[in-house]
């Protein structure tokens, strides 16, 4: 289910929109956690939007927080992620950059987000070569950052590594 509702709005505007449009009850539960959700550009679990929620409003219940994710997901607004955490991620960058990508530190689980048009035009190429159309694409990187490498410690973690010698 897509949103038809103009675009060029915020996330959490459109998902207000989209609420009305589809008549849910607009909460104060929903308001809050949809403001929760888009209020910052970080990855977020459902029960750490659940936690954060409740600080706003103690009256936020978790079966709420649970049907607004999915909502907001069938809605076209966050994508559900499996970035090799315990628990799936909601990526509230999704609404207005569909097309990125993450990388993944081993050690600390940062998640970083990047986009890049080359890999925009091989997509487009191997998919057409092999006869598809794409519907979904998700790129992950799992990767050790270059300071656990450099310097034996990753801000992060508490992991501690010997560096490789400079060449």
């Amino acid at each position: 289910m897509t949103s038809p509702v103009d675009s060029s709005m915020t996330p959490q505007a459109r998902a207000y929109e989209t609420m009305r449009t589809q008549g849910l009850r607009f909460t104060s539960q929903r308001k809050t956690i949809t403001e929760v959700a888009f209020g910052n550009r970080e990855h977020f679990s459902a029960e750490s939007l659940l936690a954060r929620s409740r600080r706003r409003n103690p009256k936020v219940s978790r079966a709420t927080v649970y049907r607004t994710l999915a909502f907001l997901v069938r809605a076209g607004l966050l994508r559900q992620v499996d970035l090799g955490q315990s628990s799936p991620l909601y990526d509230p960058n999704f609404a207005e950059h569909p097309r990125h990508g993450h990388f993944v530190c081993v050690d600390c689980r940062k998640i970083i987000e990047f986009h890049d048009h080359c890999l925009d035009v091989r997509e487009s190429i191997v998919t057409k070569d092999h006869g598809f159309s794409p519907r979904r694409v998700s790129l992950q990187i799992e990767a050790t950052c270059d300071a656990l490498r450099e310097k034996g410690t990753c801000p992060q973690s508490t992991r501690a590594v010997r560096p490789r010698p400079k060449k």
